[in-house]
């Protein structure tokens, strides 16, 4: 079934999603969570709604205080009348494949507020901070109607380059314990941050780990458009530096809209999800509808005595599904015209 159609189910879920019914949300983010039939409906049913919340991405190393850091800035901006999305990306449990949870629980300030929506998700393996979902996640936080949207990452080090193409400003968060490993990040988290943060900077260090950030960054402008990413210190279990934070990130957004660079990147989101789209749709063409799986499976034998190779089966499958597997290959026909 197409995507721009829609069951009953799906319909009755958007009518009580239009009403602003939170539980209707919660069911429509576990549809997307786990991609049930129908998921893409929804997603395109709600697409005319996006256009209106800022995307904050939170990262940065484990221990670095980002769920207090996000819970706080959340609550900052819900006395601003600003109504909050977060999406905390948790580890995964071994035994389910689910979200531990952890963020959901830290942030009890924010549970009860009817402005407010916090959804745990389970990073299920994947090495880029986020969910596999948290991109369409996003979108539909942001159709029910949320101002900010926050993307809290789970801590994995310098692989977390998702959250750039997710958000619209990134907030790089660190401790001052992590001032010896600044120049070892430069080449990953260091190099995606719209704004810094030292947290925990009544701490030991927390000199040393502006110092070097200013030293090993030089703060250069980093997007080709005259940003260089403010450092921020925070001390975010008690309050403080917050307001500086929100200031920095207004600030980058403000940046964003008048340089033309949040026209850039939602072009860009944009571009990524059709593509993400087509791969998707392409890969269940292949081994789902086009019998890519059975033939693979019939072909193993002949790979292992030598009657085929890998690349002969993928021209197989590709010829299956109504492909020239020559076409497929850039290069291939000057190469025979030769």
């Amino acid at each position: 079934m197409a995507s721009t159609s829609r069951t009953p189910e799906v319909a009755g879920l958007l009518e009580r999603f239009a009403r602003g019914d939170r539980r209707a949300l919660a069911r429509a983010l576990t549809w997307i969570e786990n991609q049930q039939p129908g998921f893409e409906q929804l997603l395109h049913a709600t697409h005319s709604g996006l256009g209106r919340a800022f995307r904050v991405g939170v990262t940065g190393p484990p221990g670095a205080g980002k769920s207090t850091l996000t819970e706080k800035f959340a609550l900052l901006c819900r006395r601003h009348d600003q109504k909050v999305g977060i999406l905390a990306v948790d580890p995964s449990s071994p035994f389910t494949g689910g979200a531990l949870l952890g963020d959901r629980i830290r942030m009890q300030d924010l549970t009860l507020d009817e402005g407010a929506f916090i959804r745990s998700m389970a990073s299920r393996g994947r090495l880029g901070g986020l969910a596999t979902t948290s991109l369409e996640a996003a979108d539909l936080l942001e159709a029910f109607g949320f101002d900010v949207v926050i993307h809290e990452t789970v801590g994995v080090g310098q692989t977390e380059r998702d959250i750039v193409s997710a958000a619209d400003t990134t907030v790089v968060v660190l401790v001052p314990e992590s001032g010896d490993a600044v120049q070892t990040m430069k080449a990953g988290l260091m190099e995606i941050a719209d704004v810094f943060v030292v947290n925990k900077a009544d701490r030991p260090g927390a000199e040393n780990l502006e110092r070097a950030l200013t030293t090993t960054l030089g703060l250069k402008p980093h997007d080709g458009r005259d940003w260089a990413p403010p450092i921020v210190r925070t001390v975010a279990v008690e309050g403080k530096g917050i307001e500086e934070l929100a200031a920095a990130i207004d600030a980058h957004r403000s940046h964003c809209y008048e340089s033309g660079a949040s026209t850039a990147k939602q072009r860009a989101r944009s571009a990524d999800r059709v593509r993400d789209l087509v791969a998707r749709r392409v890969d269940a063409h292949v081994w789902e509808w086009g019998g890519g799986e059975e033939i693979l499976e019939r072909a193993l034998d002949r790979i292992r005595d030598g009657d085929a190779t890998p690349y002969s089966v993928a021209d197989e499958i590709v010829a299956a599904v109504g492909l020239d597997s020559r076409s497929a290959r850039p290069g291939t026909e000057q190469e025979e015209r030769g």
